[in-house]
């Protein structure tokens, strides 16, 4: 799932949530690669609004994975 802003990270999470947590943690660690690369792009490019974007995306996929690993 390509996640572009916000509430695509939220719908991506929600079908996920289905999955068991090492499913889960698979796609999120996945997604948050893209996500880095994303950002790191959009600052080579000088597109403050997409770099901030993605790093919004970063922060909730990674409050996710926080709550699967803390159990």
């Amino acid at each position: 799932m390509n996640i572009n802003n916000e509430d695509q990270a939220r719908e991506a999470i929600a079908l996920w949530r289905t999955e068991p947590a090492g499913a889960q943690l698979k796609n999120l660690r996945f997604a948050l690669e893209s996500l880095e690369l994303s950002q790191m792009y959009y600052e080579q490019k000088g597109n403050e609004q997409g770099a901030a974007r993605a790093a919004a995306c970063q922060t909730i996929i990674t409050g996710r994975i926080a709550e699967i690993e803390a159990g």
